[in-house]
C-alpha cells in the first residue's frame, strides 16, 4: 500500500470534504492526515491516504470537483518514511501587531535556528491586526527561555508580540 498527497484548493463551496472524501473512500483510500481551511474565501485542503490506488486513480476520481474550474485537485505519491524517533518538546508560538511584510520569515528563522520544527502554523489578518498561531517542537536540549528571549526580540525588531510558551502533549 502507498501513500498519496492529495490537494485541492480554490473558491469555496458547501459539500467539497464531502464529495472528495466520498471519491478517496470510493477507491478504497484510507484517510491517514489532513488539514481543511478557508483562506480569504479559498478553500485548502491537504490529505494524506493510503490504499492501493495510483495518484492518476485518484485525480481521475475527483475530477468533478475541478470540472467548473473553480478548484484544483492534484495527487502525488509521498514516500512512506518513520516517524521521527525522539519528538521535541510541544510549545505555543503566538505573534500579534501590525502587519507588514517578513513576520513570517523572521520568527520562523529563529525558531530553526534554535533546532526548532514548526509542526503547523496558522496567520490570519483583520484590518492592520496580524495574527499567527505555530505548534513548535525544540529539541530537548534547547534552552526554552533563551530561544523565548531570541523571539522576543525578533518581535520588537519587526513592531509585533512574541510569546513561546510550554505545551502540554496531545493524546495524539
Amino acid at each position: 500500500m502507498s501513500l498519496i498527497a492529495v490537494t485541492v484548493i480554490g473558491h469555496d463551496r458547501p459539500g467539497i470534504i464531502a464529495d472528495a472524501t466520498a471519491g478517496l473512500a470510493g477507491l478504497g483510500l484510507n484517510l491517514e492526515d489532513s488539514t481543511m481551511t478557508l483562506l480569504r474565501g479559498h478553500f485548502a485542503m491537504m490529505l494524506i491516504c493510503r490504499g492501493d490506488s495510483s495518484p492518476a486513480a485518484v485525480e481521475d476520481a475527483l475530477a468533478p470537483l475541478a470540472a467548473d474550474g473553480r478548484l484544483l485537485v492534484s495527487a502525488r505519491a509521498v514516500p512512506d518514511e518513520d516517524e521521527p524517533g525522539t519528538p521535541g518538546r510541544p510549545y505555543a508560538l503566538t505573534v500579534h501587531g501590525g502587519d507588514r511584510p517578513g513576520i513570517v520569515s523572521a520568527v520562523t528563522r529563529a525558531v530553526a535556528e534554535a533546532g526548532g520544527n514548526i509542526t503547523d502554523l496558522t496567520t490570519r489578518l483583520t484590518g492592520e491586526l496580524y495574527v499567527a498561531v505555530a505548534e513548535v517542537d525544540l529539541p530537548a536540549d534547547a534552552d526554552e527561555h533563551a530561544v523565548a528571549a531570541r523571539l522576543r526580540e525578533v518581535g520588537a525588531d519587526l513592531g509585533v508580540g512574541v510569546t513561546l510558551r510550554s505545551q502540554e502533549t496531545d493524546v495524539l
